[in-house]
């Protein structure tokens, strides 16, 4: 008694630090199940562990079940270069809650060396059957400057033809380039299911978005505090053109932002959307299910 007394009192500040690292809790379970419809399984399990703490001797497949619990049935595992890409495409696979997509993410199209070899790959993969879309592809202005835009704006062309070519949904990465990402699609003739994964312009856009048929996917960003402008984007956005995303291991929802994120936390956002958009919750997950299922599915 008299040792655990003497030892040091951890500060607010050390405890703050030491729960950044920590998932966090889970949320009540949805009444209806929803998937989460763009997640970076390779990068959590590696860089953040497994929800629940502790090593796991299969981390996907313990990432399945503590989502399951809470209503997320479904996954889709999105690839950002060659590697994860086929990594994801073989993860889909082996599990039957789990589906991918394929691409070279827009800030890893200037890097490579031989770009044309690397788009070969991609449409090799996404020709298997459980990869159901492409990307995330698209235009980053945000990360990489007017160097390397040719080469983004080169990939993405050539991921919304191998997204044509093959049937498949194309899942768009766009930061500050929302005039520049419709030019393209314009250019180029956009698939039938265009996504625009964790959606950040503001109501403007997404009414040009929602008038195109596009699909809006709301991250835990929609959360934040300084979110106003992507809450009424939300707001103006039918429930059948409405997908719900973590882009695990980042964005965490509020109130745990800075904290892991991981796919079983997708009901902390669709909650927020919920009372957001005035919808009714069990209204919201059916029809969020359903979209994934006409996107995506069938799993």
């Amino acid at each position: 008694m008299l040792a655990a007394m003497s030892e040091p009192t951890e500060t607010r500040k050390q405890r703050a630090a030491r729960r950044a690292g920590e998932f966090p809790p889970a949320p009540e379970a949805l009444p209806r199940p929803v998937l989460d419809s763009h997640t970076h399984l390779d990068i959590t399990v590696n860089e953040a562990g497994v929800p629940g703490g502790g090593p796991a001797d299969d981390p996907v497949a313990a990432a399945i079940e503590v989502a399951a619990a809470v209503g997320v049935d479904r996954l889709v595992q999105v690839g950002v270069d060659v590697d994860s890409s086929r990594w994801g495409a073989g993860v889909a696979e082996k599990y039957p809650a789990v589906l991918a997509t394929v691409a070279l993410h827009p800030n890893e199209a200037p890097r490579l060396a031989d770009l044309d070899e690397a788009l070969r790959e991609i449409e090799a993969l996404a020709a298997r059957d459980r990869v159901r879309g492409v990307g995330e592809t698209g235009l980053d202005f945000f990360r990489t400057g007017d160097e390397g835009r040719a080469a983004q704006e080169e990939s993405f062309r050539a991921h919304i033809a191998i997204a044509k070519r093959y049937g498949k949904a194309l899942v768009i990465h766009d930061r500050d380039a929302h005039a520049d990402v419709l030019r393209v699609l314009d250019d180029e003739g956009a698939p039938d299911t265009v996504v625009l994964h964790c959606f950040s312009g503001d109501a403007e856009f997404a009414a040009e978005c929602v008038r195109r048929g596009y699909l809006l996917s709301f991250a835990g960003t929609v959360t934040f505090g300084s979110a106003g402008a992507l809450r009424e984007a939300a707001a103006l956005t039918p429930l059948d053109q409405m997908l719900v995303e973590t882009d695990a291991p980042y964005l965490t929802p509020m109130p745990h932002r800075g904290r892991p994120n991981a796919s079983y936390l997708i009901p902390l956002t669709v909650r927020f959307l919920a009372d957001t958009t005035g919808a009714d919750l069990d209204e919201l997950c059916a029809a969020i299910s359903a979209t994934g299922d006409r996107v995506f599915g069938p799993w």
